[in-house]
């Protein structure tokens, strides 16, 4: 990231401010590029086994929108192609399954070089939805506790957000942006080869999102 910030910026410096026009009202801005998602995952106690979970980074394609109601004040729609995660047992070395999710976010973000050429840093804050999808029991958990089915519950929450637009361009730049986002999942897990028995534990997953690419101005 270091590298990439470092060409950005040098890249920015020998155009200089006419590189690219202001951000104005009813400006649309597209940013494509490698988005992770990188967990601070918290989890209950997982029934009697006295364990608890840790869930894996992925990195995918962030499809991040953006509209300039003002010349300081724009909404901002974060998508991407869906995560996959694996979630694996803290205790012990094992993998305890895995899930996918679309987390898409809806922020407003302050401009405040708005109306201005040249870079354009920006923060946000905003609410998050996470749908989860194709949820497994992986097969290291199935060996202690059966056959075993793993649901997980959608979440709502905040985010907040970071970012700045490099021009390298009249219409293009560099973006790198970060998000906070507060996601909380219960787990249920469904023990077919004891009765359909259920256990359930809440996870806090409450990742950094970091995004590295392009943004191009409509």
């Amino acid at each position: 990231m270091k590298k990439v910030l470092t060409l950005a910026v040098a890249a920015a410096l020998a155009g200089g401010t006419a590189m690219t026009q202001a951000y104005e009202a009813g400006d649309w801005i597209l940013r494509l590029g490698a988005t992770t998602v990188a967990p601070d995952a918290d989890s209950d106690v997982v029934g009697d086994l006295g364990v608890t979970v840790d869930v894996d980074d992925n990195t995918q394609l962030g499809i991040i929108g953006t509209y300039m109601a003002t010349e300081q004040f724009g909404i901002e729609l974060l998508a991407a192609t869906p995560f996959s995660h694996d979630i694996d047992v803290n205790e012990i070395d094992a993998k305890a399954g895995d899930t996918k999710h679309l987390p898409p976010t809806l922020s407003i973000q302050w401009y405040p070089r708005g109306g201005n050429s040249g870079w354009q840093p920006y923060v946000g804050v905003g609410v998050n939805y996470t749908y989860f999808f194709d949820e497994s029991v992986a097969s290291d958990l199935e060996g202690i506790v059966g056959k075993a089915d793993l649901d997980l519950d959608d979440s709502f929450g905040l985010s907040a957000s970071a970012g700045v637009d490099i021009p390298f361009g009249e219409h293009w730049a560099f973006n790198v942006g970060v998000w906070y986002i507060d996601i909380d999942t219960t787990a249920e897990v469904t023990l077919r080869d004891a009765g359909n028995a259920k256990v359930k534990f809440d996870v806090d997953i409450d990742p950094w999102v970091y995004n590295i690419g392009i943004a191009y101005k409509f």
